[in-house]
């Protein structure tokens, strides 16, 4: 799988990511990571999730290896050390490398088509394959196949290569997130969804319903395969922030056997974000309550704003972590979640592109955390959705300055 010069190149990079790994800054953070997640205060945290714009800050040049899966697992470990060197977030550098076991699902009978844009990064198009409920006969539950044979093979390759410098884990299905709006569209179109609430109501919730228990039938075959694994730790969580908490597992856990109760889980309707409260209750929250249901913590939310409809996302069983957008009321979701949940803040990815104002930015976040202070709320920072920052490189590690600046200023703490 590696090649000897490409061995010797991601044994390099692994041993200084252990290097990197073993800081005291990596234990604080941790620990921090802990409190903030069971809503003990400590200070506003800050992650960066550079997402498109790695294309931009760890291009193909940077790479040395190859071999195609040895420049993926380069890009992986470089960007780790990436993180270290330039960024001054709060992303916890762990001293490991997940291999995720091999899962295959059979698919839900549709499968959504788009039209692509002539642009190589430009906005596609929605091809509907779901055009009316003659289609819904189409549609069959998923089943799912565990391939225990790759994923030893691949465990071993792993091991075999730098086992001795990093913890090599297995992993199971870790991160449990569902989006229900998201797939209907991805089978019916934006707009049809639009207008189905209201000319194709029936179809709609028969739909919804079907993916509700379609869903609820995977779970169970996770559980049944014994696929499940706990995401108590770095492992991304909803639509950006991570699962450190002492309170997962829960009470009665067996470390062979990974239940819901044990793990996190999050949902969201981005496509929902232009549907008054009432609708958004009514063909999204009510279905993606019961999905939630099973799990230990949730999170809810991305880049729709929830503004008007917190009272009803404040229903969901187990609720910790709400997504609000850099379209929302900040002052409005401070005074509504208080202390209680999670206020996960995603500032305007939008300030990392055109002219770069580090006045402006630092004023933005200054307000953000001055009115999440007063309100006594478990803030946390997460720019994300950055599809590129114009090459200017620097705008990442200077806005995550500012950021860490006013954190510091503002709050009373230092990092």
């Amino acid at each position: 799988m590696f090649s000897s010069p490409d061995s010797r190149v991601l044994r390099d990079l692994a041993e200084h990511v252990a290097e990197i790994a073993d800081l005291p800054i990596q234990e604080e953070r941790r620990e921090l990571w802990k409190k903030h997640n069971s809503l003990q205060p400590v200070r506003p945290m800050i992650l960066v999730f550079p997402e498109g714009a790695w294309e931009e800050l760890l291009t193909e040049k940077d790479l040395r290896c190859e071999g195609e899966e040895a420049s993926r697992v380069e890009w992986a470990l470089r960007s780790r050390i990436y993180y270290h060197e330039h960024f001054q977030d709060d992303t916890v550098i762990e001293r490991e490398w997940v291999v995720q076991k091999v899962v295959h699902s059979s698919g839900w009978g549709l499968e959504g088509r788009r039209i692509p844009s002539p642009e190589a990064r430009g906005a596609w198009k929605f091809d509907p394959v779901l055009k009316g409920p003659s289609d819904l006969e189409r549609l069959r539950f998923p089943e799912i196949v565990y391939d225990e044979e790759a994923t030893e093979r691949m465990l071993a390759q792993v091991e075999e290569l730098f086992g001795d410098i990093l913890d090599v884990k297995l992993k199971g299905v870790a991160h449990i997130s569902y989006h229900l709006m998201n797939q209907y569209t991805d089978w019916r179109g934006l707009e049809q969804m639009m207008t189905d609430m209201f000319l194709r109501p029936k179809m709609l919730r028969e739909v919804l319903a079907f993916m509700v228990e379609g869903h609820r039938r995977i779970l169970q075959q996770y559980v049944d395969q014994n696929l499940l694994s706990l995401n108590n730790d770095g492992t991304y969580h909803s639509s950006g922030g991570n699962g450190y908490t002492d309170e997962l597992p829960k009470p009665g856990f067996d470390p062979d056997r990974v239940r819901p109760c044990d793990m996190w889980s999050s949902a969201e309707s981005q496509e929902m974000a232009q549907v008054g409260p009432r609708q958004h209750v009514e063909f999204a929250l009510q279905y993606e309550r019961k999905l939630l249901e099973p799990f230990g913590l949730n999170g809810y939310g991305c880049c729709e704003d929830l503004t008007k409809k917190l009272d009803d996302v404040f229903t969901i069983p187990n609720l910790r972590r709400v997504s609000i957008s850099p379209f929302a009321d900040v002052e409005a979701c401070a005074e509504k979640l208080q202390g209680d949940y999670i206020f996960s803040w995603k500032p305007h990815p939008a300030h990392l592109v055109g002219r770069f104002d580090g006045e402006m930015i630092r004023s933005y976040i200054r307000r953000t955390i001055e009115a999440a202070q007063e309100r006594g709320c478990v803030l946390e920072m997460v720019l994300k959705d950055t599809h590129t920052c114009e090459h200017h490189l620097e705008r990442f590690d200077r806005w995550t300055q500012i950021a860490r600046e006013e954190v510091d200023r503002v709050s009373g703490f230092s990092a």
